[in-house]
């Protein structure tokens, strides 16, 4: 793939995403991709299954992206989520994505934000305190996957 396709399916990824459209990001992914955050660990259409779920849960969601750098089959996305979360609690989530595509869908999709601060910001006082031991990023990853009926991170 040249740099200017990928850079496409990036814009066309984030595009969706802001416009809350789960069905076309997971479109995007390879049957065999996988996905990673300091939430979720996920391969195959658990991917799909779980944009459709964050979009169609997102309470006031926006966000914006900017495509840091694309180099053949590579890129990295920086981008901001704003919205609500449990539909009480503004959250902003600077996040880093790194993507490696083939034959125009994502195979491999990274992304990296500061989970105290999220921590913080989203589960108040209990985050603030506790977001940066492990045990509670696990505890906080089996929840929002059972939420969303996928598998734990393991």
């Amino acid at each position: 793939m040249s740099s200017d396709d990928t850079r496409d399916v990036l814009a066309r990824f984030y595009d969706a995403m802001g416009r809350r459209d789960g069905d076309s990001m997971a479109a995007l992914y390879a049957d065999h991709a996988r996905f990673e955050d300091p939430v979720f660990r996920l391969q195959g259409a658990d991917i799909g299954r779980m944009w459709k779920g964050l979009m169609a849960r997102a309470s006031g969601f926006t966000a914006s992206y900017t495509i840091v750098r694309t180099e053949g089959d590579r890129g990295t996305v920086r981008w901001t989520a704003h919205y609500l979360f449990g539909g009480k609690r503004p959250i902003v989530n600077v996040i880093l994505s790194e993507l490696r595509l083939e034959k125009g869908r994502i195979v491999e999709h990274r992304d990296e934000f500061d989970f105290p601060r999220w921590a913080a910001q989203a589960l108040g006082l209990p985050g603030r305190l506790f977001g940066r031991f492990g045990w509670f990023q696990r505890a906080v990853a089996r929840k929002a996957a059972k939420g969303l009926g996928l598998p734990p991170k393991g």
